[in-house]
């Protein structure tokens, strides 16, 4: 028994004392396989489980260094129970594989015939199969690649694919030599996907997931689709591309609302992708456009399930996914997992933080009252009125006045769910809203502004939460959101993290009405950002003081 910061407890969940000494290098060493619950201000509740432990067998851990991270970090003796489970649920990654085979194509093969028997049983599988050639192995029809492998893992015995990849249409690529050097861990997170075949990047926002895939591309050096959130994230990809590779204008087409071009290296919007007519994605047939060397995936964690069913017929194909958190809100990570890859790399924010490449960050909760007559019409609301009641009070307006004026000269975004509450916060403070029916063009001329100085002051919808790039905003101000979304939390705080020209801290508001949803909400939205090592300043909305801080 050792003084550990870490309690492993027999029902699977890890109890982390944040005061310990030993606490941030316990938690780097768990973050591999233990997903984050909860993050209360002294202990952490991780817990273990099948897809985080498959995750980091995948990325080249076995049980013996997830075993000994517990018993290194252990208060009192681990459960064994625990190590046993470990073990087993690790070794079940790997026992059935996909393989080519020069005769017969696509061939399911397993290491264990009872677990061969076991999964051949499935009635959701037999339809996915062809002739089964002896004890360990089976002819699999080539189109249900995808469908196979999210299958298997929802039964538990979860496929590695050795089948390999197609080359795709060839094209050259390489990463420009002059104006730039690639960071270390970018380099390595672009080797990690290229050797791994494909898989998901999991960096911070300002981290510069955008260069690892350009650095991958430039391994791949073929024909790529790259899939984003929004035309002005389009945009921004392409303007990277330019100024990171060889890559020229009339190489790089941009597929969305407004632009339907098809080149060597395409960038689509998830919108226009997913747009139906009649009952039909007619645009899904981008994918088969082009003989795709490289599929990238931008923000994979938001994937809508037209891509996902996409992608499951394009498991010849490489793909990347690049995201700051793997939370989904819908619970479909095991489907990134077996249709996009496994996590190949993932950097822990405060470790980016420490080498400088992102800016520190000061999170701070700014608690508000409802008035009486709020209070009244909040208690007699029904359920899903209640968090737009509660995230538009009054006390809320004051209050961003107050932080505004407090940073008054440093960049600073509003942002915030409601389009009417953003209109009328906008109005108060005399400031621009970027919101959905903002046009394209508005909206990349107020970023540019923003990003020139010119702007000071911006209030802006969901559409700014991903893949926009303000690297001056210093201070976010959050008075609404997605209930409680922990990926939009990870998003929004990524707004602020580009470094400063000058070193200043960013800071991070979120305003919420006391003894309400919102405040519920809030604590789930922050749990992501604690597992990274941000902690909360709990204010009262009468000790935000308007004069500057020194």
């Amino acid at each position: 028994m050792t003084d550990g910061p870490l309690i492993v407890q027999s029902d699977k969940t890890l109890l982390l004392e944040v005061d310990h000494p030993q606490s941030t290098d316990c938690r780097r060493a768990i973050a591999p396989f233990a997903e984050l619950e909860r993050s209360p201000e002294h202990v952490h509740t991780y817990r273990l489980t099948p897809l985080g432990l498959w995750n980091a067998r995948a990325a080249g851990h076995d049980a013996e260094q997830v075993v000994n991270a517990l018993l290194s970090f252990a208060k009192y003796p681990v459960p064994h129970s625990i190590l046993v489970d470990v073990a087993e649920t690790m070794d079940r990654y790997g026992r059935l594989r996909l393989d080519k085979h020069p005769a017969h194509g696509l061939l399911l093969t397993a290491s264990d015939s009872a677990v061969f028997e076991e999964v051949l049983r499935s009635k959701r599988i037999k339809p996915m199969l062809g002739t089964r050639l002896d004890d360990t192995s089976v002819v699999v029809h080539p189109s249900e690649r995808g469908n196979l492998k999210q299958v298997l893992l929802k039964l538990g015995w979860p496929a590695e694919d050795f089948a390999g990849y197609v080359d795709g249409e060839a094209h050259p690529i390489e990463l420009a030599q002059e104006g730039w050097t690639m960071r270390r861990y970018q380099q390595e997170a672009a080797e990690s996907l290229w050797h791994g075949g494909s898989g998901v990047v999991v960096l911070p926002c300002g981290a510069g997931k955008t260069i690892v895939g350009a650095a991958t591309m430039a391994l791949a050096k073929a024909t790529t689709l790259v899939l984003v959130t929004s035309t002005v994230a389009a945009r921004q990809w392409k303007a990277e591309l330019l100024r990171r590779t060889t890559l020229t204008a009339d190489e790089i087409g941009e597929y969305s609302g407004a632009v339907k071009e098809v080149r060597p290296v395409t960038i689509a919007t998830y919108q226009v992708m997913t747009t139906r007519r009649k009952g039909v994605y007619s645009h899904l047939e981008l994918f088969d456009a082009r003989d795709w060397g490289l599929v990238v995936y931008d923000e994979v964690h938001l994937l809508p399930a037209p891509i996902f069913r996409m992608t499951a017929d394009l498991q010849a194909r490489r793909r990347v996914g690049l995201t700051a958190t793997l939370v989904r809100e819908d619970g479909r990570e095991g489907d990134v997992f077996s249709l996009i890859g496994p996590k190949r790399y993932d950097a822990p924010w405060k470790d980016i933080e420490a080498q400088g490449y992102i800016a520190p960050a000061e999170c701070v909760e700014v608690r508000v009252d409802l008035t009486d007559a709020e209070r009244m019409a909040y208690a007699t609301a029904e359920r899903e009125d209640k968090y737009r009641l509660a995230s538009g009070c009054a006390a809320k307006a004051v209050v961003v006045s107050r932080l505004v004026e407090r940073h008054a000269g440093e960049p600073t975004l509003v942002i915030g769910q409601y389009i009417d509450q953003l209109d009328e916060l906008a109005d108060h403070l005399g400031a621009p809203v970027v919101k959905g029916e903002t046009t394209v063009r508005e909206r990349e001329r107020l970023y540019a502004g923003f990003r020139a100085g010119e702007i000071e002051l911006l209030v802006v919808s969901k559409v700014a939460n991903f893949s926009i790039d303000l690297p001056e905003a210093s201070v976010a101000i959050q008075v609404s959101g997605t209930f409680g979304s922990r990926q939009e939390e990870a998003q929004r705080l990524g707004r602020l993290l580009r470094p400063k020209h000058d070193g200043r801290t960013a800071r991070f508001y979120t305003v919420v009405a006391r003894d309400t949803v919102d405040a519920e909400f809030a604590q789930h939205r922050q749990r992501f950002l604690a597992e990274q090592g941000y902690s909360y300043t709990i204010l009262d909305a009468d000790s935000v003081v308007v004069e500057p801080e020194s």
